[in-house]
């Protein structure tokens, strides 16, 4: 974790502005730990009086909480962008999945082109890494693993834009992608030739992010949902069909002497 040494300002309240700054940056997640108490003041350069006076600012504000026995965490800061209710109205309504992607196509390809220029060498390393991991779990043939790993690379990309708003906005929504309330993404998984596909153009997108060429990026970011999309799309044509099929067929069975 990139914490300072306190420079200027009372102690305490220029540590609880440097955690502050690192969890609206999301450098800081939720659910994180945080270092010891003797390795947090020491890292930052203060007593430990003063570092107990700024967790216990965090934690009056939200932002920090204590685990008995287990130490120092972010708070779930973002919790969810949506009531329970409407939730569920998500999950059992096709359209609802379709306006999703296409708000992910508008922010993520707003989010890849900022990357390209914005982001720093670790950003892009960060990026880098989770590809690898993807190609790796490809390999293994492991369907959840990979699909894991590609929520982390859109993520990655996300935290390279640099824009906080964006970020936190896209984590609150990426959590729901995670529990399956708009679309399992194992299951776009388990068909070898769409997970052929899926990493192919992952590795578009990659390699222009590792080339700095935004253009490039938002286009392989658009391209890619576009085709996530029209695979959605045709599956659950097919899953309509195949239930008037099997609706027809029972209701002939049915009139069978």
């Amino acid at each position: 974790m990139p914490f300072q040494p306190i420079q200027t300002e009372k102690l305490s309240t220029a540590v609880t502005r440097q955690i502050e700054q690192l969890i609206l940056r999301g450098i800081l997640r939720p659910g994180e730990r945080l270092p010891s108490e003797r390795e947090l003041s020491e890292r930052l350069g203060v007593s430990r009086p003063s570092l107990r006076e700024a967790i216990a600012e965090l934690q009056d504000k939200g932002l920090l909480s204590s685990k008995a026995g287990a130490g120092i965490f972010v708070a779930d800061v973002l919790g969810s962008a949506f009531s329970p209710a409407l939730v569920q109205l998500f999950a059992t309504h096709d359209d609802a999945v379709f306006d999703y992607l296409s708000f992910r196509r508008d922010m993520e390809g707003l989010a890849a082109e900022r990357a390209a220029r914005l982001g720093s060498d670790t950003d892009l390393k960060v990026i880098q890494t989770v590809y690898d991991k993807m190609v790796a779990a490809h390999a293994k043939r492991d369907p959840s693993d990979e699909a894991a790993l590609d929520a982390e690379f859109h993520l990655s990309i996300i935290e390279a834009s640099h824009n906080v708003i964006m970020l936190h906005m896209m984590r609150s929504m990426y959590q729901l992608l995670r529990e399956g309330v708009f679309y399992n993404r194992q299951i776009m998984f388990r068909q070898r030739l769409t997970r052929e596909m899926l990493l192919e153009q992952h590795q578009r997108i990659n390699t222009a992010l590792q080339a700095r060429e935004g253009a490039a990026a938002r286009a392989a970011i658009e391209t890619h949902l576009d085709y996530v999309e029209t695979a959605l799309r045709d599956d659950a044509k097919a899953a309509r069909n195949e239930a008037i099929a099997r609706q027809r067929y029972e209701h002939e069975q049915s009139r069978r002497p």
